[in-house]
């Protein structure tokens, strides 16, 4: 796995849900909310802009998430480049002009996480809807006071994980992050693995 190559596109897809969907999504229709779709993720409500691999879609037109900005992107298809403001501190770290690089295997990669932590949230809580959030760029639920959800990786781990992540701390061996527990995405094994590692999550807690 290249994963100076994982973290380049992830900063890149992180940048662009930020600044180019949840921004402007939160100006027009009051929501930051984003979700997983085919290929990616996308936009809930109007501007309908999507991520498919490595280029953005929206507005008739497909442009390649490569050595570009968030700033041209926004620019190209028409609304105004930034992150929602006043609703959080954290987020990508990456400016409007700041230029990204998306690799299409990498962003595939990060694509499956979404995908597969989707259809598992999906089949522990019938009825859930998971969001893909700005912020921390990851999808998820929150129940009963506790949070499971997949992340494409960040500076806990550097590849698509799954997390269960309860409000309050826990010990034992199956909590093995400072926020909760997380295993990789690619150890689990798809939506199988990730739904069994949610279910031990809430069984420890029940």
């Amino acid at each position: 796995m290249d994963i100076e190559a994982l973290v380049r596109t992830r900063r890149a897809l992180h940048a662009v849900a930020e600044l180019v969907m949840a921004g402007p999504q939160f100006r027009t229709s009051g929501t930051i909310r984003l979700r997983a779709s085919l290929g990616g993720f996308a936009t809930r409500a109007e501007p309908n802009v999507q991520v498919v691999g490595a280029d953005l879609v929206a507005s008739g037109q497909r442009l390649f998430l490569e050595r570009t900005t968030c700033a041209g992107l926004a620019a190209e298809i028409g609304v105004a480049v930034g992150a929602p403001a006043g609703l959080y501190e954290s987020g990508s770290g990456v400016g409007p002009e700041d230029v990204i690089e998306a690799d299409p295997q990498q962003a595939h990669r990060i694509a499956q996480g979404f995908a597969v932590g989707d259809a598992a949230l999906r089949r522990m809580f019938p009825g859930a809807d998971p969001v893909i959030w700005p912020e921390h760029f990851d999808i998820g639920v929150t129940v009963a006071a506790v949070n499971y959800g997949v992340s494409p990786g960040d500076d806990h781990r550097a590849e698509p994980y799954a997390y269960v992540g309860p409000h309050v701390q826990q010990e034992g061996v199956y909590w093995n992050a400072p926020f909760g527990a997380a295993a990789t995405v690619r150890e689990l094994g798809g939506v199988d693995g990730v739904l069994s590692f949610f279910e031990q999550g809430r069984r420890l807690l029940a």
